[in-house]
């Protein structure tokens, strides 16, 4: 008999053209492993061993649009250039080699980026309004020029990612970077069409899918990470009840958004407490749009994900009995999973197969191998 897990996880999904095989992803993790913006085979091997142990869905590590402020680091993957594509392609054929599927991630950090950063030294940081995170003044603000590069950059990238071979595109609206940045009122004081309330606030990334979608197939999917928090400031938020995520997040849906990929630091807290609703923010988003939600956030460990646990703080194996109950109320759609599956690749399988003793622990051998 199979078990509960294996019930509730090896239900396979259909989003769009793509066809899942189980409610597991890998969600995003970032590994500059890819020198010159390339991604090797090194890199091929790494998302294979994953969607051969079964991991349905495969999203990678956020890689970069063709805009010369969108990155910082010269190691990271980028999703433009001949070599850099043809690196891609490698990675998608080995992964649907052994049966999942593939998405990128496409990533501009905005006025995260730290001046001076390679891959483009030069290029100035930019986000909405020249407001870094803390709220302080930093980087340039963004002209209507820069806002149609920007969107024509990941319009681009969307239209090559169909082209050799994934399966949809995931974009990066979370944690601070720099979709996010437009969302967030702190770093968006802009008094255009793309600065104001909560929903004009919205304009940026809703250009953005919509350029993606006049250059996709109408059934390609794009997904929308998204977040309250952002990177050092766990306790911001763009929405304080259903009401204005249900806002944030309509205009993106008619837009053309496929599913949300929801981010919350810890799956099981209810996002909204005060509505009487123990959803989780993933939950609240299924629920005020109708659309397709991925849940993360800390999924098979004891341990709240925070900077430090990249850089070596461990955490244990955790039940995922709480998952389980959510997704059997149809709670949320998919599953991904970060550290668990960087720690292990064989997460997927050893879950499914009920074999939760030999799972391993997540610690800084894990984030050196990066596996």
């Amino acid at each position: 008999m199979s078990t509960r897990a294996a019930q509730v996880l090896s239900r396979p999904f259909a989003l769009g053209s793509a066809t899942l095989p189980n409610r597991i992803a890998m969600a995003p993790m970032t590994r500059e492993h890819s020198p010159g913006g390339v991604p090797g085979e090194d890199v091929a091997a790494y998302y294979a061993r994953r969607a051969a142990a079964g991991t349905g869905l495969i999203i990678t590590e956020g890689t970069t649009v063709d805009h010369p402020s969108a990155g910082f680091s010269d190691d990271i993957p980028r999703f433009h250039g001949e070599q850099q594509l043809a690196g891609w392609r490698r990675v998608v054929e080995a992964v649907h080699a052994h049966g999942s599927a593939i998405m990128p991630q496409l990533w501009h950090v905005g006025i995260k980026r730290p001046a001076g950063a390679p891959p483009v030294p030069s290029a100035p940081s930019v986000g909405p309004s020249g407001i870094a995170l803390d709220g302080t003044p930093g980087g340039e603000a963004m002209t209507l020029s820069d806002i149609d590069d920007v969107v024509r950059a990941f319009a681009d990238a969307a239209a090559a990612a169909e082209r050799i071979g994934f399966d949809g595109v995931e974009l990066h609206g979370a944690h601070g970077y720099l979709i996010d940045q437009f969302l967030w009122e702190r770093t968006n004081q802009r008094t255009d069409a793309y600065g104001g309330d909560l929903v004009s606030r919205t304009r940026f990334a809703a250009d953005i899918v919509t350029a993606i979608r006049e250059r996709v197939a109408p059934d390609f999917p794009v997904v929308l990470r998204f977040s309250q928090w952002k990177s050092d400031n766990y306790d911001a938020r763009l929405a304080e009840d259903p009401g204005e995520l249900e806002a944030l997040l309509t205009p993106l849906a008619e837009a053309g958004v496929d599913a949300f990929h929801a981010s919350g630091r810890r799956y099981w807290e209810p996002e909204f407490p005060d509505s009487g609703s123990d959803l989780n923010v993933a939950g609240w988003a299924k629920k005020v749009t109708g659309k397709p939600v991925i849940t993360v956030g800390s999924v098979g460990l004891n341990k709240v994900f925070e900077p430090a646990s990249l850089t070596g703080q461990g955490a244990a194996v955790a039940s995922i009995e709480r998952l389980l109950d959510r997704l059997e109320r149809d709670e949320f759609d998919l599953v991904a999973v970060g550290r668990a599956l960087l720690a292990d690749p064989h997460w997927a399988d050893k879950v499914l197969a009920d074999r939760l003793a030999d799972l391993v622990p997540f610690d800084r051998a894990a984030v050196q191998a990066l596996n």
